[in-house]
């Protein structure tokens, strides 16, 4: 059925609610004339009338007897009889012989009296309906009149029903006979409170400053627990009406957040029904929770004024695009659903509240993909950074993110619990580093399908900044693995596909491994053992150790902890220890360093040094002799802040030249120099690097020598030398003596971007002015009615406030829609604020 149908069919079944008790009186006629005999005998227990007995009717009372006469139907509706009581003239009893008693009307309810109504009080049908449903309705309706009377009511309902809190500026009005007929039907359901005090009206907190209008609040005390804060309130913002009461309630009983799991254009709800819109809070299993919170604080803040339903994309198969997070359905019949892309919650209270939102949100969304197509384009030219130049070309295409688990502050700490290891990665999403490396990372996932032991994660530090701070982490991108009961093990390598996979691989072996016998570390040494790492490619470090060298042992195992997954470590402690190292001519304690797949080993001798020590001694061995300079293995050559002796050759270098190079590099003090050759052909970027030093590309092959830390003076080997050993060593006297000239000095200027610099803090204030708590719950089948939470709250940054101290601060702006893959959509979008992109 149609939201336009179910209207009509809840009006009309509204509708019928007062004709049916007027149909059931057949053509009776509402007002009876008794006399006092028959009057007091028809009078029956539990039945209420309202009686007004006269002589004869002066003119003075004609006015008040047509109102009764009016009024007489709609009292039927609430089973309240209405008596014009005819008393003989001789008749001396209370209520005809009494002179006063005769401007008065008097409510019985069986043959008890309960209540005497002047005249001149029930001067129209909605005076005497209003007073006389108070009157019944005595112990349903409390009267109060200060600001503690309220209070006291409230904390006698915290936890058990809600209350209905009206005030009328006089008894007596159509809106105070609106209230007391809701309070008829509703009154079993709901406390309803009245008063006519405007002071109290403006303690409640109420913001109207007009005191001569009805005001209606709906308090939700079922859920609320704190004696010391008042209920939450949601004000009717129509006029007090039966009609619109009724409405009002109907809303405040309905589901605060409705779960959908179906095509949003066949759902319908109590709102639809009753003309206001519904929103959608597009979400995902694994932010199920936060976006729970967010539905719930949207809900809020829109109670009253549109449903809010949230609708998971894993059960529904949309064919939106991933970026939208909202949709907005509205009750006009034909009108399709909208799927919108919004930053935070006051958008989307903004949507409701303006129907012209719509269309111009999408409007400013298309000129926005216009702007930044545009700006982008006329930006390549000048793009520096190719890393935000490729991010930047390549953003529409969707990563194939479904095999990397989304880790939320919620699951982070349990997730870490179900794998042996799991590998997380901790990215911004608005950074182009972070994009970048995450198109690697699902490679990664790709390549390590189906392996054991091995979970593939990541955080978006953006959304949870407090599980980052948690975790030390002060970069974007960082990439940890947790071990299932132990520490983590951060990566510090290149970006690439191999390494990740590597450095993911080779952390699965125990790191050290021990070895059992020598011929296992025999096929340790040559990469065969253990058999699931003999495919990828890594150098082998083996610890050897006496009985006698436990502390060095110790340090080493240490050293190998720091170690994993950058390099295999083993250990070898066993009673024939002195066999291995006689083979290689090491005493224990030693480390035999294993290039190559075992083709050279080499013989370290180990003092005794701490772990820290031996982990810098292992990784300055592990750089090669005569290294091939490329770009992932030139930052580890640059930490060491020693000049460079680089061969440049289109293409391999000569075995000659290599064999003189690499004698030259064996026979030079470790501190004196890094010798290395770059292969042009295999790293082009060497290319630009020569550019850099010479205003014309010079014949290949050529000798440099460039001290980069110490006056960036570039030096040429002659062309006319051959490079020899004896040729090399006599030209770098020449060169430390300041004999030769350089060919080229490099600036000592900064090399800046020709565009500015991000400025992440503005961005972060205003994306985010504040990070409001959060807490978790539990997902259950029924929704609840809580007070307002904060969808994006840190809990390491703020203590938790009071339930209703958050109720307090629901309005405050800037909060983020933090549901499902479209939460990279707001952050993109403020991150193209910088020209850059």
């Amino acid at each position: 059925m149609s939201a336009q149908k179910d209207r009509w069919v809840f009006s009309f079944s509204f509708l019928l609610f007062y004709a049916s008790s007027i149909l059931m009186q057949g053509s009776a006629r509402p007002l009876q004339e008794l006399s006092p005999q028959e009057y007091f005998s028809s009078l029956q227990a539990g039945r209420a009338s309202l009686a007004y007995f006269s002589h004869n009717v002066s003119p003075g009372a004609q006015p008040f007897l047509e109102q009764i006469e009016n009024s007489a139907e709609a009292l039927q509706d609430y089973g309240i009889s209405v008596v014009k009581v005819n008393c003989p003239k001789e008749d001396v009893s209370r209520y005809c012989g009494e002179e006063n008693a005769l401007r008065k009307a008097y409510l019985f309810r069986g043959n008890m009296l309960i209540r005497e109504f002047p005249t001149d009080a029930l001067f129209d049908v909605n005076s005497v309906v209003a007073n006389v449903l108070f009157a019944l309705l005595f112990n349903e309706v409390k009267y109060v009149e200060t600001l503690a009377d309220l209070q006291n009511i409230e904390n006698a309902l915290k936890g058990r029903s809600n209350m209905v809190f009206a005030y009328v500026p006089a008894t007596g009005t159509a809106e105070h006979r609106a209230v007391m007929e809701a309070a008829f039907v509703y009154g079993t359901v709901h406390q309803f409170v009245l008063t006519t005090e405007a002071t109290l009206l403006k303690d409640t907190g109420n913001d109207e400053s007009d005191v001569s209008s009805a005001r209606l609040l709906f308090c939700h005390c079922q859920w609320a627990t704190d004696l010391e804060q008042p209920c939450r309130r949601t004000a009717m913002g129509q006029t007090l009406t039966m009609l619109n009461i009724h409405r009002h309630l109907k809303l405040m009983g309905a589901p605060l957040v409705t779960e959908v799991a179906e095509d949003p254009e066949k759902v319908s709800t109590v709102h639809l029904q009753l003309g206001l819109p519904l929103v959608f809070i597009l979400s995902q299993k694994e932010t199920y929770e936060a976006d729970r919170r967010t539905a719930e604080f949207v809900a809020w803040q829109l109670l009253g004024k549109a449903g809010v339903a949230l609708l998971s994309r894993d059960l529904v198969d949309l064919n939106i695009l991933l970026r939208s997070n909202v949709a907005l359905k509205t009750p006009d019949e034909g009108e399709p659903v909208k799927y919108l892309v919004l930053e935070d919650t006051d958008e989307v209270i903004t949507l409701v509240e303006d129907k012209n939102k719509v269309e111009q949100i999408q409007e400013d969304e298309e000129e926005n993909e216009e702007d930044e197509d545009e700006k982008e384009n006329n930006n390549q030219d000048i793009q520096d950074d190719q890393v935000v130049e490729a991010v930047s070309r390549d953003k529409k295409r969707e990563l194939p993110l479904e095999q990397i688990l989304v880790l939320t502050e919620e699951t982070f700490h349990s997730a870490l619990l179900e794998t042996a290891r799991t590998v997380v990665l901790f990215y911004a999403s608005w950074e182009a580093v972070s994009l970048a490396v995450l198109r690697s990372y699902t490679e990664v996932a790709d390549h390590l399908k189906g392996t054991q032991g091995v979970l593939l994660s990541r955080v978006n530090c953006w959304d949870w900044p407090g599980v980052c701070t948690k975790e030390n982490v002060t970069q974007f991108p960082t990439m940890k693995i947790y071990k299932k009961g132990g520490r983590s093990v951060m990566y510090n390598g290149m970006w690439g596909t191999e390494e990740l996979t590597s450095f993911i691989m080779l952390n699965r072996a125990s790191c050290p491994l021990r070895l059992a016998t020598i011929d296992e570390a025999e096929g340790y040494l040559r990469g065969e053992f253990p058999p699931e790492l003999s495919s990828y490619h890594h150098t082998s470090l083996l610890g050897v150790f006496s009985t006698a060298t436990s502390e060095a042992r110790e340090a080493f195992e240490e050293a190998g902890n720091i170690l994993s997954g950058h390099v295999t470590t083993g250990m070898y402690f066993e009673d024939d220890a002195l066999v291995l190292s006689r083979k290689y001519a090491v005493s224990p304690p030693a480390l035999l360093l294993a290039r190559s797949r075992g083709q050279s080993v080499e013989g370290i001798a180990l003092s005794k040094q701490s772990a820290q020590d031996m982990v810098r001694m292992i990784r300055y061995e592990l750089l090669d002799i005569f290294p091939e300079i490329t770009v992932q293995n030139l930052p580890h050559y640059l930490q060491l802040r020693k000049p460079f002796l680089i061969l440049f050759s289109d293409g391999d270098i000569g075995q000659m030249e290599s064999k003189e190079m690499l004698k030259l590099a064996k026979e030079r003090p470790q501190q004196a120099f890094v010798a290395g050759w770059l292969n042009l052909k295999k790293t082009p970027v060497g290319r630009g690097v020569l550019k850099a030093y010479f205003a014309t590309m010079p014949s290949l092959p050529v000798l440099i020598w460039v001290n980069l830390h110490a006056g960036g003076h570039v030096f040429t080997f002659p062309s006319e030398q051959s490079i020899t050993e004896m040729n090399i060593l006599s030209w770098l006297e020449k060169v430390k003596a300041g004999l030769e000239i350089p060919s080229s000095t490099l600036s000592e200027e900064d090399w800046k971007p020709p565009l500015p610099a991000y400025d992440f803090l503005q961005m972060m204030e205003t994306a985010l002015p504040e990070l409001p708590l959060r807490t978790s719950h539990h997902r259950g089948d029924t929704p609840e009615r809580r007070p307002p939470e904060s969808p994006g709250r840190d809990t390491a940054v703020q203590e938790e406030p009071s339930q209703e101290t958050k109720a307090e601060k629901v309005g405050s702006p800037g909060r983020d829609l933090r549901g499902t893959a479209p939460r990279l959509a707001a952050r993109e979008k403020q991150g193209k604020r910088h020209s850059e992109l």
